[in-house]
């Protein structure tokens, strides 16, 4: 294991040779030059009126001014982004209602490889560490290869440092719901061409609190001890580095994150049945990380490095993951597992799973220009290989290859119209281990019965490969922007669709692959209008979207008898799925301070096919509009200071599909105040929030805990504070 840390070290001596090697420069930049954003806001602007696809940006302010418990929970203000939260720490994309490994994220240029981000797994990305975000709401396969069926999450990397500084800042984040206390520090510096950019986060979390005293978990009545959700709390500890050379004519830089959390599951409706947990022992103290619970570690390193030949603009990027993750439960036997732990295992007694997932990945592209057309092409191979552990299996052990090769071309006709096409191939290659029972269970033939080792997976080896595409225009006629594209899309079944087999304790369920699987392909259009005026814009956004074999997880009429004591059979199936929807967004302007916003989303699912017609899918979000109120005054001795409030009404979600239960309408409110307080020459970032104004009980459709009746977390009040330094040289 510890050559995967050699990175570390080689990233810190250079970082250390980079600093040394800095001479006094007689240049001293004002340091006011760092709040210039000008340039990427025209840049934002330019590539919404030249790409076809729906992009929306953010930047590291609109996340502080939204900050909520992960990076996800902090985008999904913007229309059409949503999550399925994990308590009050985790949480995963969900774009125009499409989760999972439908929606990949990209972090510093590398496809984050988690372990397919399962209902109960989480984002390991620190939010802290990001700078600017780009959303891709619709099928983007063609730019970043299979599981962009959805969408994708582009976390940009960080700006380079000035030439010549030295630097850095001090995050402090504090939440009354949970009584959290986060931290984040920054150091960064550069001479002329050498810099490095650090950053350590680390966060402490309670239980969090929710507007009701008792919840039902299957019919069971389960109290709650002052509202707490026990065992919710958690523990994060992150590092960041990145260091290299950036000249007239090369840029190469190195990065390096490790992300580590520990977080614990709600004790009454994880693993333990929920009248056997020890309800004194938990409700002791509500930041104890008692059992069941999670720890997970991702370790990322790459290199990526561009420069320029003539007319072309190379980029190269080799990148190492590891994905960690371990889940500890009581041992509790269930079906024929012996009632005793034997003391000879394998694996220690409390460790239920375990997950160790390496990823190798290179990627290279050239972009060039042709008269009026800008051409990009490029390739990318990624290997992975993942290893099992524990008393519980759900999925084997595999290894997995993946290649593709594409080329895109952008077309600028005048300065109204632009033209984009593009072309890939893919080709993938999953190998399956078979995995036997480690305790015997009776099986019955011919009147006779015999204790046998139970085979759960085979030996399974399956390829894929597809061409996919795309077509869209842009017609920019003054104030008015038209867009529109077609594409296709294609994504491979993982492991777990194909070859699980074996009781998800988390939703106490049985869940089994289905090897037949072919995979799953996605054609969708996609529209887009904007209107921008001096005081007034808005933004149309619909979409229509067919899937031919959607893989979906389908609940059967029948139960196991070897495993969990009868849990409900759900296998893995395909069908045919039609998809619509839009997203809208307005804002207006009464006086240069004073604007109201309204953004509003609405989707809709159904199968065409297979044992639930008719029927729409998982996690469907229902329709809702945010109202939002923004008041920005001009207040001495302070820096752009604001006040809002926004009002979110969700429309109450009828069209389910079974486990799922319906979900009332819901009105929420949120307030939030800040501003930028000039203390010499740096400005101190200061935000207030209050989520949840009023306290309000109400269900999200898309939470992980919604099964169990579980209402989402009360009133939350968020302080957060940026403290930034910085020295000249």
């Amino acid at each position: 294991m510890y050559w995967k840390y050699c990175f570390l070290l080689i990233s810190l001596l250079i970082t250390t040779e980079a600093v040394s090697q800095n001479k006094p420069s007689e240049k001293k930049p004002e340091i006011k030059e760092l709040d210039e954003v000008l340039i990427s806001n025209n840049a934002v602007q330019k590539n919404k009126k030249e790409e076809s696809l729906n992009v929306e940006t953010v930047n590291n302010s609109f996340i502080q001014r939204n900050l909520g418990g992960s990076l996800m929970q902090s985008l999904q203000k913007l229309p059409g982004v949503k999550t399925i939260s994990i308590g009050s720490g985790g949480s995963k994309p969900l774009i125009r209602g499409l989760s999972f490994n439908q929606v990949i994220v990209v972090e510093n240029g590398l496809k984050h490889e988690g372990q397919q981000w399962g209902a109960d797994h989480g984002l390991e990305i620190d939010q802290y560490a990001v700078n600017r975000v780009e959303i891709i709401k619709g099928p983007s396969s063609f730019i970043y290869g299979s599981d962009a069926v959805g969408g994708a999450i582009n976390i940009k990397p960080l700006p380079l440092p000035l030439q010549n500084t030295f630097g850095g800042s001090v995050d402090l984040t504090g939440k009354s719901n949970n009584a959290q206390l986060g931290s984040s520090i920054n150091l960064f510096g550069r001479n002329k061409n050498w810099f490095f950019d650090s950053r350590v986060t680390t966060m402490d979390y309670g239980d969090y609190r929710v507007p009701t005293d008792v919840v039902h978990v299957y019919s069971y009545a389960v109290p709650l001890y002052k509202n707490h959700l026990r065992n919710t709390a958690g523990k994060e500890l992150d590092f960041h580095l990145s260091t290299g050379y950036s000249g007239e004519h090369l840029k190469s830089v190195f990065y390096f994150s490790n992300v580590h959390t520990k977080s614990g599951f709600f004790a009454n409706a994880h693993g333990l049945e929920p009248r056997n947990v020890d309800l004194e022992l938990h409700d002791k103290s509500s930041r104890d990380i008692l059992m069941p619970y999670q720890q997970v570690n991702h370790l990322k390193v790459s290199n990526t490095t561009s420069f320029r030949l003539g007319n072309h603009a190379f980029e190269t990027q080799i990148g190492f993951q590891n994905n960690f993750r371990r889940e500890y439960s009581h041992y509790v036997n269930h079906g024929y597992m012996p009632p005793i732990y034997p003391e000879d295992m394998y694996a220690p007694q409390d460790l239920e799973r375990q997950y160790d997932k390496d990823v190798w990945s290179f990627s290279a592209k050239d972009e060039f220009r042709i008269q009026n057309h800008q051409i990009t092409v490029g390739s990318n191979v990624v290997f992975q290989q993942n290893e099992i552990g524990g008393w519980s299996f759900l999925i084997p052990s595999f290894t997995q290859f993946n290649a593709g090769l594409f080329a895109y071309d952008k077309i600028e006709l005048n300065e109204k119209w632009f033209l984009n096409g593009a072309v890939r191939y893919d080709y993938g290659k999953i190998k399956m281990k078979s995995y036997y029972d480690w305790f015997q269970s009776p099986v019955s033939e011919n009147n006779q019965t015999e204790l046998e080792y139970l085979q759960r997976s085979q030996d399974l080896t399956k390829t894929f490969d597809s061409f996919t595409w795309s077509i869209g225009a842009n017609y920019n006629p003054g104030k008015l922007s038209l867009k529109a594209n077609l594409g296709s899309s294609f994504r491979m079944p993982i492991a777990k669709e194909l070859a699980s087999n074996g009781v998800n304790y988390h939703y106490f369920r049985f869940e089994k692959g289905n090897p037949n699987l072919d995979a799953e392909r996605s054609y969708q259009l996609d529209l887009g209008m904007e209107w921008k005026a001096q005081n007034f814009s808005f933004q149309l956004t619909p979409f229509v979207n067919y899937f031919p074999n959607f893989i979906y997880l389908n609940p059967t009429s029948a139960h196991d008898i070897y495993y969990g004591a009868g849990n409900q059979v759900f296998e893995y199936e395909q069908s045919k799925v039609f998809r619509y929807g839009a997203e809208f967004q307005t804002r207006y302007y009464f006086l240069k301070s004073l604007s109201a916003e309204i953004g509003a989303e609405y989707l809709y699912s159904e199968q065409k096919s297979g044992s639930k017609k008719g029927y729409t899918l998982p996690f469907s979000p229902p329709p809702s509009v945010l109202f939002g109120l923004n008041y920005e005054p001009q207040i001495p001795f302070l820096k752009e200071p604001y006040f809002s409030v926004d009002y979110r009404f969700t429309a109450q979600q009828n069209n389910i599909v079974p486990p799922e239960k319906k979900t009332a309408e819901s009105h929420v409110f949120n307030v939030a105040f800040g501003s930028k307080v000039k203390t010499g020459k740096q400005d101190i970032s200061i935000n207030i929030q209050i989520q949840n104004l009023f306290n309000t009980r109400y269900l999200n459709h898309t939470s992980f805990y919604r099964l169990i009746e579980l209402p989402e977390a009360g009133r939350n009040i968020i302080v957060s504070m940026k403290i930034p330094f910085s020295v000249s040289r």
